[in-house]
Parts: structure tokens; sequence; C-alpha cells
């Protein structure tokens, strides 16, 4: 059941919360549709973000036999038993978040809002703290192993 929590709250809140949070601070009417190729190269954006964290999220659970949703210390689904170096997590530290942000991209591009520029400014900032409270479990977690691991792969795409 926690598995369950975790992957719904993980969806209602970066793939539903804060596009809705950017839709409603960008004013725009709803619903809401820039010009055709704009509309085409967001949803394309859009589309490739979900993928990368639908791949890191099954990875995740596959190999890592566990649940990326660990809010604050707060355990909301069963953590990972092993850690990923592996798959998406050859490329990126975190990257459900990197999928989620290139997501929201392709949204702020729809939007074509600063004001949803702004709500994801704060996002990042959110869940940065947030990966930097994982990093530390990881390390307890995971030791040298962890350590070495975040030496060779950037937190989300550039070292």
């Amino acid at each position: 059941m926690k598995d369950v929590l975790g992957y719904l709250l993980g969806f209602l809140g970066f793939v539903v919360g804060f596009p809705a949070l950017m839709w409603w601070a960008s004013e725009r009417p709803f619903p809401w549709a820039p010009t055709p190729i704009v509309a085409i190269i967001s949803a394309i954006i859009m589309i490739a973000g979900l993928a990368l964290s639908i791949w890191a999220i099954v990875h995740m659970k596959k190999v890592g036999e566990g649940n990326p949703f660990d809010a604050y210390n707060h355990e909301v689904a069963p953590r990972t038993k092993h850690l990923m170096t592996d798959g998406p997590y050859r490329f990126s530290r975190n990257p459900m978040l990197l999928g989620i942000y290139i997501y929201d991209i392709g949204v702020i591009l729809w939007l074509l809002s600063w004001w949803a520029l702004f709500v994801f400014a704060v996002e990042v900032i959110f869940l940065t703290i947030q990966v930097r409270s994982e990093e530390k479990r990881l390390e307890a977690d995971f030791g040298d192993q962890y350590r070495t691991y975040k030496q060779q792969v950037p937190r989300y795409f550039l070292k």
C-alpha cells in the first residue's frame, strides 16, 4: 500500500500539482492553447520529461526494490534496498526529478508566462532542499559507495 501512496503523491504533486499552480499563476484562461507549433514543441518536451521520470521509477522499482518518495526524512514508501548507479542513474543521480523539470519546462513553454517560470524556480529550490536531505540519507545508507557515485555522476545533468 505504501508503494501506491508514494506513486500517487508523486503523480498528484509533480505531474498535476505544480503544473496546475503554474497555470493558475500564469492567469491564462482554461483551457489555454498556444500557437500550434509551440503546442507541438511543448508536448514533445513534456512527453520526453515524463518518459525519463517513468523510466527512472520503473528502474528503481525493479533494481532498487523500492520507491523514490521520501519526503524530508519521512518515509512515505519503502526505501530502495540497492544504490541505483545504472540505467538512467548513469547520467543523473536524480533522473526522476530531471524528467519532471523537463516536463515543467514544456509546461512553461505551453503557458508562455513569466509567472509559470517563477513557480518553477520555487519548485526547483524546494526540491533541491529535499534532494540534499536525501543525499545525506544515501550517504548514511550506502557510505563510500554513494560518495564515489556522487563524485562521478551529476545531481541533475551537468557536472
